[in-house]
């Protein structure tokens, strides 16, 4: 069938693009990431620049992306703004300078804050594809995220049309976007398995303003093996979920599990396939991991809902080469409703996040290194956190070979507070904070969740403050991270 849309290289669709446009890009992590286009971009930025003219533009996505997207515009300076989640070391470096602008959201609330206006005027979407007819139909890749807002809000589109992708892709995808109030309704999923959407974004086809082609596969990561501090947090959750069921608190059939992303996540999953009290279970997540292709494959776990596929290089060649297999297993949404507090409410979701740091009342800092260097950004965990049936975050203990406690008086920039986490697990065991005062919050988290090389000394702050409904001494907070400040130890820090 021959395309009536124009046929551009990655050179003439950057030309498109001017100073200051404001972009959305598809991708939620390296997954279905616009790859030719955004290098491109970076090399007119350099070339513009180097000639003296300024040259940036504001690069909105549904998540993280691979380093051809954020890294090689970060390298090249020509990232005005960024939102809402990054990953990558270079974008990260730059942001921490100050040398980009990036405000930090949940993902579930960018679609609408893209069609609002809040974010400025969209003047392209770039917008991987697998297969495009000439009626606007457009086919994704191996994510959802945020593009059909993108595609439906941009004044024109972008498409690079992705040969390493199979068309046979087409039916994993549910594009649902709801309306906006005072029209709005309720988002109609009612189980994890509901398909309520299209399996294409339709677009009028004279918005498309043309297509690269390409052949170039995900960028992707690399995940560890477990190692005994994952496998040990991963047998901790696996038997308070069992020992939840045994009690008749999660119903004996299961409940719908989030799990986030990385090596703490995949140990996770992988612990709960092995625990012989947990029945097969489904996921409504935005991830799916290698750990979860596993599970499939085992039939531990049934179904699984997400908004990015998001693997090992080998792990990906295995679901690509058993699409009809998967087809029957997993949907791809649209961030705003895999992420939509609706749902997560409705369907009792056990969400399962990890902290860079928790303190003893039960704050957590899923963000920020030292309470001012960002590490990657909030994205999905507050949306489920603050809507889950239970919301439980994991952690090491220990970081930087035992120089760092994970657990602190007070966390130096918090995300998520004590009102929205319910359990906290580490490698030492399990604090379970529902129905607890923060007294008794305190006490547990350092009792159960702290290395002993730091117990002592946060039941030493806890005791320091005797009045009051929460034990807290402005004084003393910072104690942990003061004195890593000073000598790159946390231990010793003087807590009173």
């Amino acid at each position: 069938m021959s395309s009536p849309f124009p046929r551009l290289t990655a050179d003439e669709a950057a030309a498109l693009i001017q100073d200051r446009d404001v972009i959305g890009f598809s991708g939620f992590t390296p997954a279905g990431a616009a790859k030719a286009i955004p290098r491109a971009l970076a090399a007119r930025a350099r070339a513009e620049q180097a000639a003296g003219r300024p040259f940036k533009v504001g690069v909105i996505t549904g998540a993280s992306t691979g380093p051809s997207l954020d890294g090689e515009l970060a390298r090249a300076n020509a990232v005005l703004f960024r939102t809402p989640y990054q990953s990558d070391p270079d974008l990260r470096k730059r942001i921490n300078a100050g040398e980009v602008q990036f405000f930090d959201m949940h993902l579930s609330m960018l679609p609408q804050a893209v069609r609002y206006g809040f974010l400025g005027r969209m003047k392209f979407a770039v917008v991987e594809a697998c297969e495009v007819f000439p009626g606007g139909e457009i086919v994704l890749t191996t994510s959802v995220g945020a593009s059909p807002t993108f595609c439906h809000t941009a004044d024109k589109v972008i498409i690079e049309l992705n040969r390493a992708h199979s068309p046979a892709l087409r039916g994993f995808h549910d594009i649902y976007e709801p309306r906006d109030p005072p029209h709005r309704r309720e988002i109609p999923v009612f189980s994890v398995r509901d398909r309520v959407g299209s399996p294409v974004v339709t677009i009028d086809p004279s918005r498309i303003a043309g297509i690269v082609e390409t052949n170039l596969p995900d960028e992707c990561g690399k995940f560890e093996p477990p190692s005994d501090v994952t496998r040990r947090i991963g047998l901790n959750v696996a038997e308070f979920l069992a020992g939840e069921r045994r009690r008749g608190t999660i119903p004996s059939p299961f409940l719908p599990i989030q799990s986030g992303v990385g090596d703490i996540a995949n140990a996770v999953l992988a612990a709960m396939g092995e625990h012989p009290e947990i029945p097969p279970f489904e996921m409504y997540s935005e991830v799916l991991q290698d750990a979860v292709f596993k599970l499939l494959r085992s039939e531990k776990l049934l179904f699984a809902s997400t908004t990015a596929v998001t693997v090992s290089r080998e792990m990906n060649r295995e679901f690509l080469d058993n699409l009809d297999f998967y087809r029957r297993r997993i949907v791809m949404r649209p961030q705003e409703i895999s992420n939509h507090p609706e749902v997560i409410r409705r369907l009792g979701i056990i969400s399962i996040n990890a902290a860079i740091e928790a303190d003893v009342f039960g704050n957590i800092n899923s963000t920020h290194v030292l309470g001012k260097s960002l590490m990657n950004g909030i994205g999905g965990s507050g949306d489920f956190t603050r809507n889950a049936f239970i919301s439980i975050f994991v952690c090491p203990s220990l970081q930087k070979g035992g120089k760092i406690s994970t657990i602190v008086p007070l966390v130096s920039h918090a995300d998520h507070s004590e009102h929205s986490v319910q359990v906290i697990i580490t490698d030492q065991g399990i604090a379970d904070l529902r129905g607890k005062s923060p007294h008794e919050r305190a006490n547990l988290i350092a009792d159960r969740c702290a290395h002993p090389d730091f117990r002592e000394a946060l039941r030493r702050y806890v005791d320091h403050t005797r009045d009051g409904q929460t034990p807290q001494s402005l004084g003393r907070a910072f104690a942990f991270h003061e004195q890593f400040l000073r000598t790159g130890d946390m231990r010793g820090a003087d807590v009173g």
